[in-house]
């Protein structure tokens, strides 16, 4: 019995997201339905995800594993859980790794992009969130009070079985391409919606929906189910994945 680490990319608004769910359709799910029919295996194949996106939420670099014995190739491998996904869902890279290799628990850091449109557009629906024109000094500012290691309870949906809600953030900043406005953002661990409560409040802020003082105030002074402002699903991405 091999353990596979795979690099995979998924269309977010495909699939309720990563986790299994007992009804709808998920990333894992599929994934482990296509495991047991390449060996056909009725029993379950375990697959773990590096980040559990939810629903809307897209990847480009997901990193999982899994366990599983076969003859084929990585080559192989690759074509025949392809040739078995739909095409809302792609293998990238395969790889053989060591047995205690973890897909979640070995990440150092993750990377992740949101993206804003500032207009209109039938196209981006799936892929960003529609704002109004913004001022990219004033949310590069806010950002950058991100970095650092905080404590980010405001900015997250509370479970009573974290040990903890700090974070180190490693880098966070807006550019801009054209219409589409991406924030930037790595680190060594999200909460729950952390990515999506970030961008929602900094929005609120640039609209005066929010006061600059009350922005700092949840990031110096965390409280517990917070959660005001919370950006779509769609405009949200995970970029990659970093090991050591």
């Amino acid at each position: 019995m091999s353990r596979y680490k795979v690099t995979l990319q998924y269309d977010g608004a495909k699939f309720l997201g990563w986790q299994l769910q007992p009804k709808g359709r998920t990333v894992q799910g599929d994934l482990e339905k296509v495991l047991r029919k390449i060996s056909n295996q009725k029993t379950r194949i375990p697959v773990h995800g590096a980040g559990r996106t939810d629903t809307g939420v897209h990847a480009m670099g997901q990193v999982a594993h899994f366990d599983f014995e076969t003859r084929l190739s990585d080559g192989e491998l690759i074509k025949a859980l392809n040739g078995n996904l739909s095409l809302d869902c792609r293998i990238m890279t395969i790889e053989k790794v060591h047995q205690d290799f973890h897909a979640r628990f070995d990440a150092v850091k993750r990377h992740y992009q949101y993206q804003c449109f500032t207009g209109n557009s039938l196209l981006f629906k799936n892929q960003a969130w529609s704002i109004p024109k913004i001022d990219m000094n004033e949310l590069n500012q806010l950002a950058s009070q991100l970095v650092g290691d905080h404590d980010f309870l405001s900015f997250s949906k509370y479970h009573e079985e974290l040990k903890h809600t700090r974070c180190i953030i490693y880098k966070s900043e807006w550019t801009l391409d054209g219409k589409m406005v991406i924030f930037h953002i790595t680190g060594n661990r999200f909460l729950h919606h952390m990515v999506r409560y970030l961008v929602g409040t900094m929005i609120a802020v640039i609209e005066k929906r929010l006061s600059n003082e009350n922005y700092y105030l949840l990031l110096k002074n965390p409280q517990k189910d917070v959660r005001i402002f919370k950006a779509p699903p769609e405009g949200l991405l995970l970029v990659n994945v970093v090991y050591e």
